[in-house]
């Protein structure tokens, strides 16, 4: 009896020994199998106990993970700058349930952190998400084995080696397979073949040199890499990082596995014994093949009946969903949405997620099915195509622009004379419904102060801190939307115009809204950052007094219009600037701060555009309280009338609420309406 429990023992301890075998420091390790490995697994991923490390099982749309729970040190400390060599091989495979269709792949990752709670599955393979995919504070390395194709991300084919930085749009890429060691000749692979396959990644910290090798089971590794890349992961890696693998699913049942791992840094990875590999998992034949070998010769009329009714019904679902698509589009595709994913994504743009009407067309409410991600999507018509080119490229470049209090533009999609904009969703609408029409101010003044500061802030990165200058050229309170903290952010680039800094905007249409238009534009046509500046003050006021920039019967005459800008300085001529506020607001203001937006309100909307402050200026006034402001501000300063800059406009035919718009001929009318999204 004690000779057959020391017999158990000692199996035991074999195979433990045999299938978790680490090296002497957390900078080698080894696993033949993961019975009682040490990591840290999320999602789905899990262990069986035959020692197979599963990552998706036969589920769809679900990801995993599966991380060594402690950093490894990348630095070289001997310099303190660049990364250590490391080198890791991996046996893995993709088993489906159809052989010909697979989830998205998996990947090798790096990473700063281990929790991908916030990452997105299907093509971001459990690593990013939307908006975060391209970003490079993410510090995220990943060696991807890709079997789907994503245009979006400039996928090659659907069986593909990828090398990631920051991003699902791999630095280099090829086609499954390996280089034949003697001719050299490539062999292809299917990685959703269901066999087991091998993966070495090897990177020489002093060439800053990146291989991949990629190989079938039980081949050794080939001599020449798949790929080979030269990368400065210095750059990317901090002193320590997680290592280990993710996966996602998409509609089709896959399990994603791996059979063995090793790991080292200044060193090869220690090989793996394939014969203590845990086998891979085999769906169960159906039958269905023999099935339909029965069924379809006595069915043939009836298969082509249903096949008939599946292209009557192909055509029309692509017609349904048509776009308007033209070559030199192919080079805006990472920012190009499909049209049937905002049409799921808006209900079929229902009345029931309509946010706004306004003179650019209506905006509707959306939850993209990839990203779940909240949006807002404007449908703008066009009837000319001339110009719609520029229009598109200047659209992309906006959708650059990263500042807190700037709305995201994502990107736009075009089908049938209608060009949908994209943007991040703003849950509290636009600030004119808040600011106007209410017997009780819905903002106390120190939400509008920040929200002032906020707009000035963003303002100042569009004119001066970004790659180009951005004159945005519709500033107002409709504009103005508010995020989930009651932040300002300035939407609507419609009207926006790029140029390079250092040079001048060469357009000279007239474009904005009556009231928000400086007065030099009636005289040049040409904007500027100075007429975008005159806007700004114009809008301090009105969000300080509560009072439209032309109101009429502001004064207690039906018949009288009050322009906003002098009213204000009639006040402070006075000595009772403070009392022009928005009397909704009763007590509850700083005096001080309400003094200085107002005298900067005035500055800023000067008549003359010399006369103007800069926007950085401005943001400084603002932060720095009413003493910084410049002694020039005074009364007598003011020595052209705001209401004559104002008839000057009239007197050369223009409406109250009149734009004129170069290239897109039906964006020719701005509305009066407000419009709670961008």
């Amino acid at each position: 009896m004690f000779l057959m429990d020391l017999f158990f023992l000692l199996l035991f301890f074999h195979l433990n020994l045999a299938a978790f075998a680490a090296g002497a420091s957390d900078h080698q390790f080894t696993f033949n199998g993961f019975v009682g490995a040490n990591l840290t697994l999320t999602g789905v991923a899990s262990v069986t106990p035959g020692g197979l490390l599963v990552l998706t099982n036969a589920t769809k749309d679900i990801m995993g993970h599966a991380f060594r729970p402690s950093k490894l040190d990348f630095r070289n400390h001997s310099n303190g700058i660049s990364v250590l060599s490391f080198s890791t091989t991996f046996a893995f495979g993709i088993v489906s349930e159809d052989p010909n269709l697979s989830g998205h792949g998996i990947a090798f990752v790096v990473s700063p952190t281990e929790d991908f709670s916030l990452a997105t599955g299907g093509q971001y393979l459990g690593i990013l998400n939307l908006s975060n995919n391209g970003n490079s504070s993410n510090r995220v390395f990943a060696i991807e084995l890709d079997t789907i194709l994503n245009p979006e991300f400039s996928d090659i084919n659907d069986n593909h080696v990828g090398i990631d930085i920051n991003s699902l749009t791999s630095n280099s890429s090829s086609p499954a397979g390996y280089y034949a060691d003697g001719s050299g000749l490539h062999t292809n692979l299917t990685l959703i073949s269901g066999q087991s396959l091998q993966v070495w990644v090897d990177y020489d910290g002093e060439e800053m040199q990146l291989n991949v090798t990629l190989a079938p089971i039980p081949m050794a590794k080939p001599q020449k890499p798949l790929l080979t890349e030269h990368i400065n992961l210095s750059a990317i890696f901090s002193d320590s990082m997680f290592v280990g693998f993710s996966s996602s699913t998409g509609p089709f049942l896959t399990h994603h596995c791996i059979r063995g791992w090793s790991f080292s840094t200044n060193g090869a990875a220690p090989a793996l014994n394939y014969s203590l590999l845990p086998p891979l998992p085999r769906f169960p034949s159906t039958g269905r093949s023999r099935v339909l070998e029965i069924v379809l010769p006595l069915a043939s009329a009836g298969v082509v009946l249903i096949f008939l009714c599946i292209v009557v019904l192909a055509v029309r679902r692509r017609m349904k969903y048509a776009e308007d698509l033209e070559d030199w589009e192919l080079e805006y595709s990472p920012r190009r949405f499909s049209y049937k994913d905002l049409y799921d994504a808006t209900n079929g743009f229902r009345d029931r997620e309509l946010l706004g009407v306004g003179g650019f067309g209506r905006v509707y409410k959306g939850l993209l099915p990839s990203s779940k991600s909240e949006v807002a999507v404007k449908k703008v018509s066009y009837e000319s195509k001339q110009g719609i080119r520029e229009f598109i490229a200047e659209i992309v470049s906006l959708g650059r622009l990263r500042h807190r209090n700037i709305v995201q533009l994502l990107g736009y999609c075009r089908r049938r004379g209608e060009l949908m904009l994209v943007y991040d969703y703003m849950p509290n609408g636009s600030l004119d419904k808040l600011l106007h029409g209410q017997a009780k101010p819905g903002l106390d003044w120190a939400t509008r102060f920040r929200i002032i500061r906020g707009v000035a802030a963003g303002l100042l990165y569009l004119h001066e801190d970004w790659e180009q200058v951005v004159v945005h050229r519709d500033i107002k309170a409709s504009n103005v939307l508010l995020d989930d903290e009651m932040n300002g952010r300035l939407g609507d680039f419609g009207l926006a115009r790029l140029y390079d800094h250092g040079t001048d905007l060469q357009t000279t249409s007239i474009v904005g809204t009556m009231g928000y238009l400086a007065p030099e534009l009636a005289r040049t046509g040409r904007a500027s950052a100075r007429t975008d500046v005159f806007a700004f003050g114009i809008f301090a006021l009105e969000v300080s007094c509560g009072r439209r920039p032309v109101d009429s019967g502001g004064t207690g005459d039906d018949d009288q219009e009050l322009v906003l800008a002098d009213w204000v300085l009639e006040h402070w001529r006075k000595g009772s600037i403070a009392a022009a506020r928005d009397p909704r607001l009763e007590e509850e203001f700083a005096e001080e701060e309400v003094e200085l937006v107002l005298k900067l309100g005035l500055l800023c909307a000067h008549p003359l555009p010399a006369r103007r402050p800069s926007m950085r200026q401005a943001v400084r006034y603002l932060e720095g309280g009413a003493a910084a402001l410049p002694e020039l501000l005074l009364p007598a300063d003011m020595d052209e009338s705001f209401s004559a800059g104002l008839a000057l406009l009239h007197s050369d035919g223009f409406d109250d609420y009149v734009v004129s718009y170069p290239t897109i001929s039906s964006l020719a009318t701005a509305s009066t309406d407000s419009v709670s999204v961008p």
